[in-house]
């Protein structure tokens, strides 16, 4: 897999995809299935190790239950 430098704002991501699946109590297998994507690619965006598109962003967000603009928002 290839890795990107990472960036503020994929840290912003990874900190709330983080906090979102403990607030819910969450493994990372269970928010791959709710958003229909691969654990280990999740697993790297919680890292920011991976690079994120737009359409897996919304998958995420829908999977929680809250808009896009909230996984990016920081604190």
């Amino acid at each position: 897999m290839k890795r990107t430098e990472k960036s503020p704002l994929r840290d912003t991501l990874a900190r709330n995809m983080r906090l979102m699946r403990a607030e819910r109590g969450w493994s990372q297998e269970h928010l791959a299935a709710e958003a229909g994507l691969n654990r280990t690619y999740l697993s790297a965006v919680e890292r920011s190790e991976q690079n994120i598109s737009l359409d897996n962003i919304w998958k995420i967000a829908r999977a929680f239950g809250v808009p896009a603009s909230r996984l990016i928002d920081s604190p």
